[in-house]
């Protein structure tokens, strides 16, 4: 099963939350240099992240973004389930009305059971056990980040 971009890019800022140092702050563009995602997807991936309570963000020169106790916990499936937008796991709907086998349609709802599988099955993978201490090492070198901060 294929994940949105904006949910893409928002697990992968969470996970370069997740391995930053305790209380570091990281700045989106940080974040950004980190995920390889331009600053504008990134800011928008942020505010989401911030209004599900999953960071948490200081203002002013010296502020950033950090995991907040909720995002450390959070599963995989659970963020999944909140940023997937799509109303329907096929694309039933066409620009110029509805499929003409929509009435009754069986495939829809195994589809479905089948994205709520793909969540179910991601439930037992935490947030803040994903990045990895050799996995991240480069990736905060390069932002400028000692792992020791």
């Amino acid at each position: 099963m294929k994940i949105n971009a904006f949910a893409d890019v928002s697990l992968r800022a969470l996970m370069v939350l997740a391995a930053a140092p305790s209380g570091a702050l990281l700045t989106t563009q940080n974040i950004a240099d980190s995920v390889g995602t331009p600053y504008n997807h990134v800011s928008k991936a942020m505010t989401k992240l911030r209004s599900l309570g999953l960071i948490e963000v200081v203002r002013g020169r010296t502020g950033g973004s950090r995991l907040s106790h909720a995002g450390r916990v959070a599963s995989v499936g659970q963020v999944l389930r909140q940023l997937d937008t799509r109303t329907d796991a096929a694309e039933c709907v066409a620009p110029g009305g509805n499929c003409p086998l929509i009435n009754e349609c069986k495939l829809r709802a195994a589809l479905a059971r089948a994205r709520e599988a793909f969540y179910r099955e991601l439930d037992s993978v935490v947030i803040a056990d994903l990045p990895g201490s050799r996995q991240m090492a480069p990736v905060f070198d390069m932002i400028g980040l000692r792992p020791g901060l």
